[in-house]
């Protein structure tokens, strides 16, 4: 029996209830530009972006953490083909560890020349340092746009 394959397109807009956790986690990019994680009351590993419950211990967190603005990449790629409802590529994307945290959080990479993707993957390197950036408050919404992360010199 051959498999089968059927091309789909879902486009469904939604709006999606945050709670309380994560509307605190956005509100304080917005209104602070600042990063913040949970702690877990058991382990004492900081969640970020920020859960309100382990996901190992599945504990209730009960502690804001402050993260970053360092941090380090875990992970990237680099994107040149789009996306619907994506930036126009070229882009990167990955995951940064930051500072005071115990698991990483994804965010865009900017700053980096990406028409080469061999001399932009030297760039970034997993373990490199990054900073992250926030945009001017005046633009900020709330939004994992709002903030990038830049590498370190």
């Amino acid at each position: 029996m051959e498999l089968m394959t059927r091309k789909e397109v879902w486009n469904i807009t939604y709006n999606h209830a945050l709670g309380k956790t994560a509307s605190e986690f956005f509100t304080q990019i917005k209104e602070s530009a600042r990063i913040l994680g949970r702690r877990c009351p058991s382990d004492g590993r900081v969640l970020v972006p920020p859960r309100a419950f382990s996901d190992e211990s599945l504990e209730a967190t009960d502690e804001w953490v402050e993260v970053g603005p360092g941090g380090r990449i875990e992970a990237f790629t680099i994107t040149y083909e789009p996306f619907q409802n994506l930036p126009e590529p070229p882009y990167a994307f990955g995951y940064v560890l930051l500072d005071g945290a115990s698991t990483a959080i994804g965010g865009y990479f900017k700053g980096i020349d990406l028409s080469d993707p061999a001399r932009a993957a030297e760039k970034l390197v997993v373990g490199t340092r990054v900073k992250t950036c926030f945009a001017e408050e005046k633009d900020r919404i709330g939004d994992v746009l709002d903030f990038w992360f830049e590498v370190q010199d």
